[in-house]
């Protein structure tokens, strides 16, 4: 991956996005995308929409959504902890003793998520699983009174880690899942700003998919494409406890993964995987034996229907604080994805 497109990612991983908040995530996308699309726009739900030959036909939709899981702040009791609701899907067990960041009117707060001691505990207690509603956050503040000059209910909370590389081309963050595909839809963009395709590319960085793939509907109504392509991550199945037999065998590292199965149309599944063997980029395949829990669910049954496909990238930890990517997963969906387009003609035939 070149240095500008590195330091894309490190920005964008660096500022946070929970469903509802993803406002500052896409003003960086936005800037990004001006300097080589057509027409940028965003509309009334959130979801960013960055144009190139928006006259071209077929007209192409790739969704990679920009929200990440978080949570939101409930109640504030009279010594000014902080109680809070998850925004995603989120397991207890990962929240306690971690550091957060609170994104108020007034700024970013930092605040610890408290845990008993386990000195404290009994053996029963260290059986338990402790329910999110029973968690709460520490922010120093000596009282309510203190916390509410600073925090207000319904603010935004995600953990607080940053971007970092493990070894080689490994790296880790939070909300890989999905501003993974919000990269990849920014990267493959930028691999056709030189225009040498018959298509109209409609790049959407989605909202509120982690509460129900909410971004996509509005935008493939909006938008209307002939083809819609979303990019999100998927299980990496190379780690210990994940069971092949029923997720499949996908790898870190082994290019992008192309699904299969009834939430996807047949003509473009074949044409991608044509389209990555005639380029030599590497890749995987994953069957979906029903609709998939990503965009792609939403954007198949938009108006009349839409010819359909999921290309994800390899994902391990997901829904953790410490999400691993490969940078080469990333560079491959975006050749994969710019090399489709290009192959695309207006009669290119969508009917199965």
């Amino acid at each position: 991956m070149n240095d500008k497109s590195l330091s894309f990612l490190e920005k964008l991983m660096s500022v946070p996005s929970p469903s509802g908040y993803e406002r500052d995530a896409q003003e960086i996308v936005r800037q990004e995308t001006e300097k080589f699309c057509d027409k940028v726009e965003k509309d009334t739900h959130g979801n960013l929409i960055s144009i190139i030959n928006p006259e071209g036909k077929p007209r192409v939709m790739f969704s990679g959504h920009i929200d990440e899981i978080g949570f939101m702040v409930k109640y504030i009791d009279e010594n000014g902890y902080i109680y809070f609701a998850p925004v995603g899907g989120w397991d207890p067990q990962i929240s306690q003793g971690q550091r957060v960041i609170i994104l108020t009117q007034k700024g970013p707060i930092k605040g610890v998520i408290g845990k008993k001691p386990i000195h404290l505990m009994s053996n029963e207690d260290r059986k338990k699983v402790v329910e999110i509603k029973d968690q709460w956050i520490d922010i120093g503040a000596r009282d309510k009174e203190e916390a509410e000059k600073l925090v207000r209910i319904g603010d935004y909370i995600v953990i607080d880690v940053s971007f970092a590389h493990l070894r080689d081309d490994i790296v880790v963050s939070r909300g890989f899942d999905d501003k993974a595909g919000a990269f990849v839809v920014v990267e493959t963009l930028r691999l056709l700003k030189d225009r040498d395709f018959s298509a109209g590319v409609y790049g959407v960085t989605s909202v509120q998919e982690e509460i129900g793939l909410r971004g996509a509907k509005t935008s493939a109504y909006h938008i209307n494409p002939d083809i819609g392509i979303a990019i999100d991550v998927t299980f990496s199945t190379d780690s210990p406890t994940i069971e092949k037999k029923l997720v499949g065998d996908i790898k870190i590292g082994g290019g992008p993964v192309i699904a299969r199965g009834p939430n996807i149309n047949p003509k473009v599944e074949a044409l991608l995987m044509k389209t990555a063997e005639e380029e030599g980029i590497p890749y995987q395949l994953e069957g979906a034996n029903r609709a998939t829990g990503t965009d792609a669910n939403v954007i198949q049954i938009t108006r009349g229907g839409i010819a359909t496909a999921l290309v994800s990238v390899p994902n391990r930890y997901m829904h953790t604080p410490c999400e691993v990517v490969s940078l080469s997963d990333l560079e491959n969906v975006a050749k994969l994805l710019a090399s489709f387009i290009k192959r695309l003609t207006p009669d290119t035939d969508l009917v199965p």
